[in-house]
């Protein structure tokens, strides 16, 4: 059984310790909190709300910093954001039983445990950058917005992996891209799930949460890979979350 591991004063640390490593690379960190709240008494009807919460408090600042170096490409970044913002929408307003949300979940924090291992292979400095397609773009946004919005998170998870290994752009603006990417369709989802009648949230422990992630999301921003190795932090991360998705698997699917 999926037992009940972390008590609510340890949330914040955890959350904390994801959104430092999570903002260095351009990321907000929903996979990682699902899996944290995957193993609390929170509700699963209120996991996606503050997972995307905490993506966009995160982000926001990520896409702030990236805006003043001028990092960001917004006629790249159209074609991708402009299915996903809707069917992110979509997705966050579907209504979902338990079982089936924890089998999404599982799956995804797999796939995110997967991308994360293999990171090191996919970033690289030699890029002989690849043609956007309007078309392909629009449609991976829209499948990956879909999803996020279901699952609770922002879609970067998916989405980075897609752009380095295709030759997208620039490391630095393949993050600034997940980063708007996450911004916008964590918005979007939100939103989907805001229009449920029955919507309710623990706010209490829900704002401890996003102080935590703020202040772990501006020291990540600023230390960057100054102080510490990214690779080894994320396949550590990698490991947790394929515990954690496997147990959940191991319940709800077999």
């Amino acid at each position: 059984m999926l037992d009940i591991l972390l008590n609510d004063w340890q949330l914040p640390i955890l959350f904390f310790s994801v959104a430092l490593l999570y903002s260095s690379a351009g990321f907000g960190g929903g996979s990682s909190y699902l899996a944290i709240l995957a193993l609390s008494s929170i509700a699963y009807t209120e996991m996606r709300a503050i997972a995307l919460l905490c993506n966009i408090v995160v982000v926001c600042s990520n896409v702030f910093l990236y805006y003043k170096e001028k990092m960001i490409d917004f006629k790249k970044i159209i074609p991708l954001v402009i299915f996903s913002i809707p069917m992110a929408y979509v997705g966050g307003h579907l209504k979902i039983t338990e079982k089936l949300f924890f089998i999404l979940l599982g799956f995804t924090l797999l796939f995110a445990s997967i991308t994360m291992w293999i990171s090191k292979k996919i970033y690289t400095e030699n890029y002989v950058l690849g043609k956007p397609n309007f078309i392909k773009n629009a449609g991976l946004g829209g499948i990956i917005g879909f999803i996020s919005g279901m699952v609770g998170i922002g879609g970067g998870i998916f989405l980075s992996p897609f752009l380095h290994l295709t030759n997208w752009d620039t490391p630095k603006k393949i993050a600034a891209t997940s980063s708007i990417f996450i911004l916008v369709n964590s918005l979007a989802g939100l939103s989907g799930q805001l229009t449920y009648v029955n919507f309710k949230i623990n706010w209490q422990l829900t704002s401890m949460l996003l102080i935590a992630v703020f202040i772990g999301g501006q020291i990540g921003n600023r230390l960057s890979s100054k102080f510490f190795s990214p690779i080894l932090l994320k396949k550590v991360t990698a490991i947790l979350i394929a515990f954690v998705s496997i147990r959940i698997l191991l319940k709800y699917v077999i």
